[in-house]
């Protein structure tokens, strides 16, 4: 075994927590320090170098594991897991049936929650909200308030910052941006250098990609290219 559930408890959303304690000295963490907090010893793997930091949280049936680890003031909860070498940080929470893989970090005060997956080298911070079925991998960008929801997908080296709103079964790829509060939704594709920003809104089935530029409160829509 690598750690034990202490005797120190808190309460967090009516559940008592233990903080766990290293019996052994591994990876970044030595003999005998003082970790985050646990429901129960199956929300942190007793294999590999996985961690939970001093305030951190974890609770429900949410696993960490692999190499993962959590810091800061982060909270992971309800079925979420986090493995690999993923990290969650900050005051960000993963919850739902979220999945954090890869070398995936989620940080600041991100929410990530729902059926979604964030895996490859992506990173979703600030006060970004990915949710629903939605999926983000590759070297994704997802930050400031934006949002990425229901059976959306951003790949590749795409990133969608500021207010902008990327929902529907839109898919976002390339070296695409979409920013300020530009939406992108229906089954709208988004791709290669491609940057969709301003007010602007891409929906119904339409397709920007090359080096568009669709700014200001431009909308492109139906079987539409750009």
């Amino acid at each position: 075994m690598k750690y034990e559930l202490t005797d120190d408890t808190i309460t967090i959303d009516g559940i008592i927590l233990h903080q766990i304690k290293a019996l052994r000295s591994f990876g970044n963490v030595t003999k005998g320090d003082l970790g985050g907090w646990v429901e129960k010893e199956d929300n942190l793997s007793q294999m590999g170098d996985a961690w939970i930091y001093i305030i951190a949280k974890v609770y429900g049936n949410a696993l960490i594991c692999n190499n993962a680890w959590i810091g800061g003031n982060a909270k992971v909860h309800g079925n979420a897991v986090v493995c690999d070498n993923a990290m969650v940080n900050g005051n960000a929470q993963v919850f739902g049936n979220a999945e954090i893989c890869g070398d995936a970090q989620v940080y600041g005060y991100a929410k990530v929650f729902g059926n979604v997956r964030v895996h490859g080298n992506a990173q979703v911070y600030g006060n970004a909200k990915v949710h629903d079925d939605a999926q983000v991998y590759g070297d994704v960008r997802v930050y400031g308030d934006a949002t990425v929801g229901d059976n959306a997908f951003v790949y590749g080296d795409a990133i969608v910052f500021g207010n902008a709103k990327v929902d529907g079964n839109a898919e976002i790829y390339g070296d695409a941006a979409i920013f300020d509060n530009a939406q992108v939704f229906g089954n709208a594709k988004v791709y290669d250098n491609a940057f969709v920003c301003g007010g602007a809104v891409v929906y119904g089935n339409a397709k920007v990609d090359g080096n568009a530029e669709v700014c200001g409160y431009a909308e492109v829509y139906d079987n539409g290219g750009y």
